[in-house]
């Protein structure tokens, strides 16, 4: 949290010297009574003392000014914005690793079934397309509103779609950026925010360098958010023997660091579902500072009405 009005923080020097105003002449108080040397006539004339009743309305009252006095520094806050418009790439590794059982029913299909959840959590408004990638990469929708052709295209995912074998993460990274830049939109002097979410279970062993498309995106500020997904049990039976094909998040990790985006890991479809989740918050919304000093002036007034009840409740009298 932060203060646009800093300074004025100071009064609250001043509600702490009216606390310690109260408690001193409480103490002054308490020994004048002592001076009643007859207890017992003093038990007839008040046998019912209100005890820490007498104290609760001061208190709410210095909590109060307390609050005023924040809610009068302006106190800021970061507060989630939902965007208005963006436009998001979603880039889904399809190379033969992905068939691989150590994800139920298997990798990608297990990723296509979270794909279908993480693209209805996006607002309507925004324009979402789809990347498949192995040994090369293919735009299969491209950047739009239309969520049938989306989801449509989302179920053609399948092993091999792209015709190269190998997993081209730089060449991905490379067709989303250019799916982005092509993408016609009105008012292309103010393009949306984009961002690209690239699922993949290996490290890049074919094309382009991901470093270098990294570099390409981070030029035209798009963050790059990434997936591993998979674990390190994972195989495929190729000629009648098994092929381990580990999960390897190495690279993945560097081009999310380098574009600013984020990094996650998955080792299964529960887990997968969760980070497309928080890829959603963090693609939907952004973060804004907004003045909340109504909060804490509300809260004081509140505490007010509070001191002012307790008071005419048991002393039949404002504090």
């Amino acid at each position: 949290m932060s203060w646009e009005s800093p300074e004025r923080l100071l009064l609250l020097l001043g509600v702490a010297g009216l606390a310690g105003w109260y408690v001193l002449l409480q103490r002054r108080r308490s020994r004048y009574a002592v001076r009643f040397t007859n207890l017992r006539l003093l038990d007839r004339v008040a046998p019912d003392r209100p005890g820490w009743r007498r104290h609760l309305p001061a208190g709410l009252f210095l909590a109060m000014l307390a609050l005023l006095v924040v809610g009068f520094a302006r106190p800021q806050a970061e507060v989630r914005v939902p965007r208005e418009r963006a436009t998001v790439v979603l880039a889904v590794d399809v190379s033969t690793s992905m068939l691989a059982t150590d994800v139920e029913p298997d990798r990608l299909a297990a990723a296509k079934s979270a794909a279908h959840r993480f693209v209805d959590t996006l607002p309507d408004e925004f324009n979402v397309g789809l990347v498949a990638f192995a040994g090369s990469a293919a735009v299969l929708v491209p950047p739009g509103t239309d969520r049938t052709s989306l989801h449509a295209g989302i179920r053609r995912l399948a092993e091999g779609s792209t015709g190269v074998q190998g997993t081209a993460i730089g060449e991905a990274i490379g067709t989303a950026l250019e799916a982005i830049r092509t993408f016609d939109v009105p008012g292309t002097q103010d393009p949306p925010p984009a961002r690209i979410v690239l699922l993949s279970d290996g490290a890049n062993t074919s094309g382009r360098d991901p470093i270098d498309a990294a570099d390409e995106a981070v030029q035209e500020g798009v963050p790059v958010h990434t997936i591993s997904f998979g674990t390190s049990s994972g195989y495929i039976a190729r000629g009648g023997r098994p092929i381990r094909v580990p999960v390897d998040g190495q690279t993945l990790r560097a081009v999310a660091e380098q574009t600013r985006g984020g990094y996650h890991e998955a080792g299964s479809s529960d887990e997968l579902r969760a980070v497309y989740e928080d890829i959603g918050t963090s693609v939907g919304y952004r973060l804004e500072k907004q003045d909340v000093s109504a909060r804490f002036i509300g809260f004081g007034l509140v505490l007010a009405l509070a001191a002012a009840g307790g008071s005419m409740l048991w002393f039949s009298r404002l504090p």
